[in-house]
């Protein structure tokens, strides 16, 4: 347990523990390691001090080091992944549910990184936490002769919370030591744990008579430029719009958007799909990423019954549907978890208006088990299919906390298309040190048509059998052994076979972050009912194929100032050979500058001609400071006809939650999600996009939301370099059965 101590004003927030405030706070220093053994004495201390005033809660951080000059800090862009730098993060569960919480997330430099953890889940890509929730929070980090320190101070409303007597909240810490792939946490430090397991957080007891701390932000934006579209002229963009989140209670937050624009959204990657199904694409656009985790509703692996990029986006082309108004209340009241969504798209060039309405509850069972339902209502003005509605039921049991059932059903009703259309399956998830297994039984029927949703494939039966062994020898330089073999067999509702998949993974895990993996043996069946368009006009005929394919792959420490990842995968493909080969490398000069290339390139060797498809990409970052950043993006895909894609973007974060865009983009903003290799939509753009975000008060007590700081004045020349973890899209379906067991 851990508790605050009242202090009559703010500390400084200026990255030392210098104010004599900081003294008056009781430190927190009993942290254990994860990693790399669990339960042992972290081999470098670390000291929490938590003071608070009648608007916020103060942290005082510091990370002792007997190498300082061995700090790792290399990023300075706001919401980027700090994985490869040295880092703290807190967790507040200011509910104290034990199931939900806010993670804020800081390196040497006082780079922010913030988001939400729902059921103690995992986000789809596998971080420790949803980004997609922004805050309004200051930080600050300095570098010294003893390690690093950090300040940070989190408004009440920031975390939506207005109790002010008797206040309990979950609390946790977890510190990471790059150069030692080293992960210390105050609680929940056992592996099969971590962060994510808010019910095994600490508690924060001391803070009382505080002011309201009710969330109410504004954000309206201007929009300025000239843009033209595929099959379109030229024109002028001149629009504005507005955001606003209101903390309609403690647990219940409202967000609205009006006149939505996601001009400033991350661009996708290019993608060849080398599978007959469709890819899933990440969500990026903050409207819909906050809270998402809300709306999780899986129906085994990646399948999901909400999926939020089928509102705005073609799934086809990738074009932009104009979002004119939505709403979204996410929350809880006692024990069920709410969400409510309902989003009006109007009609753009040859795609329909329509209105997405969307509901979400679940409520906790024992443990951290619970049982759920959604509905969700498409209405559209395409005359030949004007409505699409989707409903389940699932359910999660957690016998014991290594051990999870989940079970689900569903169905979806459209024209034409009422029966046949349900899904139902049941999945086990089992997870400790050394042993995981994860198994999926699903049938799906042949008129299951979720068009909110996501699902690769329809009309099948699916078994899924995956385990894994992870041993931890002694051996010198080696952290952890993997040994991994699936199968899966999915025959259609009247039993032909449609996909048969097995194989092994074997895996080396250094101590320095490193990797080496080889795949020597993965077999595929699968039946093509119709001809797989693959490139251009080339195309395999339906029939039952079967090849055998090998993988091997390497990672580089992680700690290096150039990293990088390599992985070779060969062996027959349908009609002919198939060889991909995937490098990714990042090079960090300086906490500043920083560069990336990206090249997958498939080389096909086929009965009817040879050719290649390479997917290229550049990217460089420039950072002038923490809160001015530049970003630049060139990619390049054979595939089509206009190969080339660059986006370039400046942001100034002026003030909290508030910025300045300067955009250009040619090329494609958004992938489509139906897997098909055709052109998508390009889009050439010229913007200025300014937002400008603000506490209204109506009779609530006043929040302070304290001047941004400026980075640190100085940090080691000894920082070393960081680089993001590679993507790729695999050719073997049943990954998309296994990708998503950890929100199990």
């Amino acid at each position: 347990m851990a508790r605050a101590t009242r202090a009559e004003h703010a500390p400084k927030i200026d990255g030392t523990l210098d104010d004599p405030l900081w003294q008056s706070a009781v430190p927190i220093a009993n942290f254990l390691e994860k990693e790399p053994t669990e339960g042992q004495p972290p081999t470098e201390k670390t000291e929490v001090r938590i003071l608070y005033t009648r608007h916020e809660v103060f942290f005082g951080i510091h990370c002792f080091d007997s190498e300082p000059g061995k700090i790792i800090a290399n990023e300075l862009r706001r919401d980027v992944s700090q994985d490869l730098d040295d880092h703290f993060e807190i967790l507040i569960d200011s509910r104290h549910d034990k199931r939900n919480a806010y993670v804020f997330s800081l390196n040497p430099l006082g780079t922010q990184l913030d988001g939400l953890i729902t059921e103690e889940g995992a986000n789809q890509n596998g971080a420790e936490f949803d980004p997609g929730w922004d805050g309004i929070w200051t930080s600050a980090a300095r570098v010294t002769k003893d390690g690093w320190t950090a300040t940070v101070a989190i408004p009440f409303s920031t975390l939506n919370f207005t109790k002010s007597e008797n206040v309990v909240w979950g609390l946790n810490f977890k510190r990471f030591i790059r150069r030692k792939n080293e992960e210390d946490l105050w609680s929940a430090w056992q592996r099969v744990y971590g962060i994510p397991k808010v019910s095994e957080a600490g508690e924060l007891m001391g803070i009382t008579n505080i002011g309201s701390g009710r969330l109410f932000i504004v954000k309206p934006y201007l929009l300025g430029g000239a843009e033209q579209v595929s099959g379109t002229s030229l024109h002028a963009l001149h629009t504005g719009g507005l955001d606003m989140k209101y903390g309609v209670r403690s647990n219940l937050v409202l967000n609205v958007t009006v006149n939505t624009d996601f001009a400033d959204t991350d661009v996708d990657q290019e993608q060849f799909n080398l599978t007959p199904f469709r890819i899933l694409i990440p969500e990026k656009r903050p409207f819909f990423l906050e809270n998402a985790g809300i709306f999780d509703f899986a129906t085994g692996g990646i399948d999901r019954l909400f999926f939020s990029r089928q509102i705005g986006i073609d799934p086809v082309t990738g074009e932009i549907v104009p979002v004119n108004f939505g709403a979204k209340l996410t929350g809880s009241l006692g024990r069920t978890q709410l969400g409510l969504m309902d989003v009006e798209t109007r009609s753009s060039g040859g795609i329909p208006y329509a209105n997405y309405g969307v509901a979400r509850v679940t409520e906790s069972l024992f443990g951290d088990s619970y049982i759920g339902a959604m509905y969700i209502d498409k209405r559209s003005g395409e005359r030949r299919d004007p409505f699409n509605q989707s409903a389940g039921l699932d359910m999660r049991l957690v016998f014991i906390k290594k051990l999870a059932l989940y079970f689900w059903g569903a169905g979806t009703r459209s024209p034409r298309l009422t029966t046949n259309a349900t899904d139902a399956g049941m999945a086990l998830n089992y997870d400790s040190n050394w042993f995981h297994t994860f198994d999926v039984i699903d049938k799906i029927g042949p008129n299951y048509n979720p068009e909110v949703g996501f699902v690769p494939h329809i009309d099948v039966k699916e078994k899924l059998f995956d385990n894994r062994f992870s041993p931890r020898p002694k051996i010198k330089h080696v952290r952890e052994l993997n040994f991994e073999g699936f199968f899966y067999r999915a025959p259609n509702t009247h039993n032909v076979l449609q996909i048969e998949q097995w194989g092994s993974s074997n895996n080396i895990a250094f101590q320095n972050g490193s990797f080496i993996e080889i795949d020597p043996l993965s077999g595929n069946i699968q039946r093509l009912n119709t001809p797989f368009d693959i490139y251009k006009h080339i195309s395999f005929p339906d029939g039952i194929y079967r090849f055998v394919r090998q993988r091997a792959a390497y990672g580089s420490p992680q700690n290096w100032r150039l990293t990088f990842f390599g992985l070779d995968e060969f062996g027959p493909y349908y009609t002919g050979h198939l060889n991909t080969l995937i490098l990714n490398a990042t090079y960090r000069i300086n906490p500043r500058l920083s560069f990336s290339l990206g090249e997958v390139w498939n080389r096909f060797r086929l009965p009817v001609r040879d050719f290649s498809v390479n997917l290229a990409s550049f990217q460089a970052n420039y950072s002038f400071s923490r809160f001015l950043t530049l970003t630049s993006l060139i990619q390049a895909n054979t595939a089509n006809t206009q190969s080339m894609s660059v986006n370039f973007r400046l942001r100034y974060n002026y003030r909290p939650d508030s910025d300045f865009y300067f955009i250009y983009n040619n090329g494609t903003l958004f992938q489509g999600l139906n897997g098909s290799n055709l052109q998508q939509v390009r889009d050439q753009r010229l913007a200025v996009k300014f937002s400008y975000s603000f506490q209204p008060e109506f009779g609530h007590g006043r929040n302070s939301t304290p001047a941004s700081p400026g980075p640190p004045a100085s940090a080691p020349s000894s920082l070393r370099s960081e680089m993001g973890c590679p993507s790729y899209t695999s050719p073997r379906p049943t990954e998309l059965m296994r990708a998503t067991a950890c929100s199990w």
